[in-house]
């Protein structure tokens, strides 16, 4: 009996240890095939990552360009509204300089001198001798309580452009040209409608406008200005040799004017970009 238990046991050993030894290679099998997916892995994980690092410095440079960009349009914008402002604070000096002739014309006694009292008082609106509106050639007479109506009106868009509020500001000079078409204010009143446009970078609109008082009245003492301000239009729209051109005639024509001077910075800094 103890013999034959001892023969099993032979039997047994033999094929349990080869059962051990089958187990053993299948896990170094395993074990090695684990092995080569991880550095499968890790490369395809060192690729993803290289192919992220690319990625990232594109974007880095896309973000460079657009703050590049910003920075362009915001300098931009801050040089068209300390430009605006430069003006309205030139416009406020002639003001106080001028309220007491205008308010010594402003009762005429008959209707030529209420004719010569809106154009004193357009004057003290629109501030010193270069900003003053000409008489227009077919300007109907107004009776005194018409031409302070017309005062009124453009004073309150005036008022609301010196608030900043451009838009409004547009509206009102478009309600008074059209219902002032040819009065001394009316100049005027076409200038600051094109700035309104050209501060908010609307410059096609602001271009017409500023066309549009050069046609009708080419002898304003703020012709300069509103040449000035075509050339300036006629750039930011990529019509540079147009822009060259009118600037040009900015200096030409009117060689001691303040526009002139910015004409010339205008120019140089043209002529100094690539291309």
């Amino acid at each position: 009996m103890a013999g034959a238990i001892a023969s099993a046991m032979l039997f047994v050993l033999p094929a349990s240890a080869q059962d051990s030894r089958l187990s053993l290679a299948d896990r170094v099998s395993l074990l090695e095939q684990q092995a080569q997916n991880k550095n499968q892995s890790s490369t395809e994980l060192v690729n993803q990552l290289q192919q992220m690092q690319s990625q990232l410095r594109d974007m880095q440079g896309q973000i460079e360009d657009l703050q590049h960009q910003l920075q362009q349009l915001q300098d931009k914008n801050k040089a068209q509204y300390t430009d605006l402002d430069s003006r309205m604070e030139r416009l406020e000096a002639g003001n106080k300089a001028g309220a007491a002739p205008a308010s010594a014309a402003s009762a005429p006694a008959a209707a030529g001198a209420a004719a010569a009292g809106a154009s004193s008082a357009g004057a003290a609106a629109v501030g010193s001798a270069s900003t003053q509106a000409p008489a227009a050639s077919a300007a109907k007479p107004l009776s005194a309580a018409d031409q302070a109506a017309m005062q009124a009106s453009y004073d309150a868009a005036f008022k609301t452009l010196r608030a900043g509020d451009y838009v409004g500001a547009s509206r009102q000079f478009r309600g008074f040209i059209e219902k002032y078409p040819d009065q001394p204010l009316t100049s005027n009143a076409y200038y600051w409608l094109g700035e309104t446009y050209y501060v908010t970078t609307n410059y096609k609109v602001a271009l017409e406008a500023f066309q549009q008082m050069l046609s009708r009245f080419p002898q304003s003492d703020k012709a300069p200005d509103a040449l000035l301000k075509v050339g300036y239009c006629q750039y930011e729209l990529k019509q540079v040799a147009d822009a060259r051109a009118t600037l040009g005639a900015v200096v030409s024509k009117y060689p001691a004017s303040k526009a002139a001077g910015l004409a010339k910075e205008r120019l140089g800094r043209i002529q100094q970009q690539p291309g």
